[in-house]
């Protein structure tokens, strides 16, 4: 696979702001095998995540995909960490740099929201997440118009809900796991399902990386 040539089909459009959501997931719907989402990847998922972020303004998460990295790349753009517990290792490398900015709401703990904001820009946004929309308004208002979602299925969900979810970029890992794996959204159902138009689906091996928009 040349990750260059699969990049040029992933241009943001010139509509702004934009959310892309990407994820992976097995044939049955999982996220994850026995709680590890790397099991169902390989090296040319890694390969396009990467590649992802190099178009993207910032990246989205929530706390507990970012419990999940010891840091953050450099080459990266910044990355927003959207938590209401605040149970992050501030101490850790993906707050080193200065870069990241920590989304949070006024019910988070009093002593955790201090520590965040000695190691990261904090944004707040309302009592609660119960809308997300807010937030994600805010960093387009800061200039980070590309927007790039990694998840957790909690925050799309959210995402989703609030009518933020432009584009969903899912690789489709060719395993089937069964299990009580997550599926890529984990959240209410929303009140009208939200109609996608798919721009193309790219064969490596046997995974297929999908891509999807919003109908216009």
């Amino acid at each position: 696979m040349d990750i260059d040539e699969l990049l040029k089909r992933y241009p943001y459009p010139d509509r702004t702001p934009w959310l892309r959501a990407n994820m992976i997931a097995t044939l049955d719907g999982g996220i994850q095998y026995k709680g590890d989402t790397g099991a169902i990847g390989y090296a040319g998922d890694h390969a396009l995540m990467a590649a992802l972020r190099s178009l993207a303004d910032i990246v989205v998460m929530g706390a507990a995909t970012v419990r999940e990295y010891d840091s953050w790349p450099d080459e990266a753009p910044p990355l927003a960490v959207v938590s209401r517990s605040l149970d992050l290792d501030f101490d850790g490398g993906v707050f080193d740099g200065g870069r990241t900015i920590v989304v949070t709401c006024a019910a988070a703990p009093e002593d955790r929201l201090k520590r965040a904001a000695e190691r990261a820009d904090v944004l707040l946004t309302g009592e609660t997440f119960a809308d997300i929309g807010p937030a994600l308004d805010e960093l387009a208002g800061r200039g980070h118009q590309r927007m790039l979602c990694e998840g957790g299925p909690r925050l799309l969900a959210q995402v989703a809900a609030a009518g933020w979810l432009h584009e969903l970029c899912l690789t489709l890992s060719p395993m089937v796991t069964a299990g009580d794996a997550t599926r890529v959204m984990n959240g209410p159902v929303l009140e009208t399902p939200q109609r996608m138009r798919l721009v193309h689906a790219i064969p490596d091996g046997d995974y297929l990386f999908t891509r999807y928009v919003v109908e216009p």
